[in-house]
């Protein structure tokens, strides 16, 4: 699916701060991080959002567009995350399993470019992980401080899901101290009301939204 093709999206209005609509204030210290874009979480997988795949294709050729001074991703690695994964989930806090690591539902998006990306940071081996900075780099080094030691001070977020890991990386990334930028024309969201609700809380903790996310119709 086409993100410029979306059904029933959420309009978003541009607030102003560090960052502007059309691009981050300073590309030399703004890092992109693009969230879950993985098997499990697109068409075709176990807990699949509906526009994962054209999500997944529209990343690349943004990513290569815009003169980003870091690109990095965030991935659910799922060993055994217990009460996470249940048989007969509530999709509030339990889910199908996904991501399990070793599986192909782990890896990425064949329809992502991957050859921007830097460094992949794993969350969620042994529990429930949906913020990209519960997770740490080959070396065990976490997002926050990965990103820090590099001079970065803004970051745009994108991926899978709008109401979910998205939603989380961005709030975490406000809580530590980066201007966030959520580039909503390149998330998929898993349903209007709780996308919805995720929009209200990020805009209220100051994140900056430009475009509407791809959702499916109801």
């Amino acid at each position: 699916m086409n993100p410029e093709n979306r059904e029933n999206p959420v309009d978003v209005e541009n607030p102003a701060g560090g960052t502007t609509p059309d691009g981050p204030a300073n590309t030399a210290n703004t890092a992109l991080i693009i969230v879950d874009v993985q098997n499990d979480f697109c068409e075709g997988g176990s807990l699949a959002v509906a526009g994962g795949a054209g999500v997944a294709a529209a990343i690349g050729p943004h990513a290569a567009a815009e003169p980003y001074a870091h690109v990095v991703a965030t991935r659910d690695y799922h060993v055994d995350p217990g009460a996470h994964f249940a048989e007969h989930p509530d999709y509030v806090h339990s889910w199908p399993a996904h991501c399990v690591v070793g599986t192909p539902g782990a890896g990425f998006h064949p329809a992502l470019d991957t050859s921007p990306i830097e460094e992949v940071f794993s969350k969620g081996r042994h529990s429930a992980a949906y913020s990209g900075f519960e997770g740490h780099g080959e070396d065990g080094t976490g997002l926050a401080e990965w990103l820090r030691s590099r001079g970065v001070e803004h970051v745009d977020v994108v991926g899978i899901a709008t109401d979910h890991c998205v939603r989380a990386t961005a709030l975490d990334a406000v809580r530590n101290g980066f201007t966030v930028r959520v580039l909503l024309d390149l998330t998929a969201g898993v349903a209007p009301r709780t996308t919805e609700a995720a929009l209200a809380e990020l805009r209220a903790a100051g994140v900056h939204l430009t475009g509407a996310p791809v959702l499916a119709t109801p």
